[in-house]
């Protein structure tokens, strides 16, 4: 792996790239195809009954969170670690507040399409997908979002994206969760990437829990793009696999509320179609909501204020806490570099 090593982080050597092996099956062999091949057509089954069937269906969300944890069983992800800071195991029930809640944010690692899977599962929540140095989100579905965890990063938007920032989804969608992937791409669990600073567009007020997800064994984790049969075989072959999932206190958004830096110019303000004029005359927004008119609204991300920088440090911190790992230096920009140097020489199956 010498010929990588620029995409190893410089300070702790951690490489979030590179896929993790999976244990070989010696003897077990055998058992291991027999679960693969029970489990994967009815996996295949129910995940296509599920998308095409009960998600355009209006019924109720405990029927399509079954249906969900049925995907969850039928390869063995049955056992769950949770833990909340604070809250002593046991009593997690007396904490219910200390939970992701409608109106609320979830700040989540991606390392698996299982990641989307599960907080699906468990929160009903609505799914957005970041980008490098933009401040908006688009809304994508569950399937969009298990897809994105196997799929090559996206530096840009496509061009018919729609943009918007988190306040506006959140004042469209009072009834639901949003989960946000500030990574922007899918890693090995082994590092924190840079984040994107979408996040900044949330009111002041607004919870923001970091949510850290991990997975016993940890073959699971989809960093390289394209490896539906490796990523099918590591899942449907093992009998078990466990989530080790850690939430964070919330957070806020601290720098909602500091008005823009002298001379800032939002570039929002210069078309008279933006998403800031559009929401801010139509609706009457309630308390949740009566800071985000002070949001720094450079699209671009860049030029962040060390306000901003607080809070989006204070995420990624908690997240590297919860996991376990630490921060690194390499973004989606350096993952796009590290796959076409690994196409050179490696067969993605």
């Amino acid at each position: 792996m010498e010929k990588y090593g620029q995409y190893r982080d410089k300070g702790s050597g951690i490489a979030p790239f590179f896929p993790i092996s999976a244990q070989a099956s010696g003897v077990y062999l055998p058992f291991h195809i027999f679960l693969f091949v029970c489990r994967v057509p009815l996996l295949i089954a129910v995940s296509v009954t599920y998308f095409l069937l009960f998600s355009w269906l209006a019924v109720g969300s405990l029927i399509k969170k079954a249906a969900l944890w049925c995907l969850l069983g039928i390869p063995g992800v049955w056992w769950v670690d949770i833990q909340i800071d604070g809250v002593k195991r046991g009593s997690l029930a007396k904490h219910q507040n200390r939970l992701p809640q409608p109106g609320t944010l979830i700040a989540s690692s991606f390392t698996s399409p299982i990641d989307c899977l599960y907080l699906a599962a468990i929160f009903d929540p609505i799914f957005t997908s970041s980008y490098p140095n933009n401040r908006l989100v688009e809304r994508i579905s569950l399937y969009t979002a298990i897809l994105r965890a196997l799929s090559p990063p996206k530096l840009t938007p496509s061009p018919t994206a729609r943009l918007l920032p988190l306040h506006q989804l959140l004042s469209e969608n009072p009834d639901s969760a949003i989960v946000v992937l500030p990574e922007c791409t899918a890693t090995n669990g082994r590092g924190i990437l840079p984040f994107s600073p979408s996040l900044l567009t949330a009111p002041a007020k607004t919870k923001i829990f970091p949510v850290s997800l991990r997975y016993t064994p940890a073959d699971i984790t989809t960093p390289i793009p394209g490896a539906y049969i490796s990523f099918l075989w590591n899942l449907c072959s093992r009998p078990t696999h466990c989530i080790r999932v850690r939430i964070a206190d919330a957070v806020y958004n601290t720098a909602a509320s500091s008005s823009r830096p002298n001379g800032t110019k939002s570039p929002l303000s210069k078309k008279p179609n933006s998403y800031e004029t559009n929401f801010f005359d139509g609706m009457n927004i309630g308390d949740s909501l009566s800071d985000a008119d002070t949001l720094v609204d450079n699209i671009d991300g860049d030029n962040l204020t060390q306000e901003e920088m607080k809070v989006l440090d204070r995420i990624a911190d908690d997240l590297a806490r919860l996991g376990r790992v630490k921060r690194v230096g390499l973004g989606v920009k350096e993952k796009d570099d590290f796959l076409k140097a690994w196409k050179k020489t490696r067969k993605v199956i």
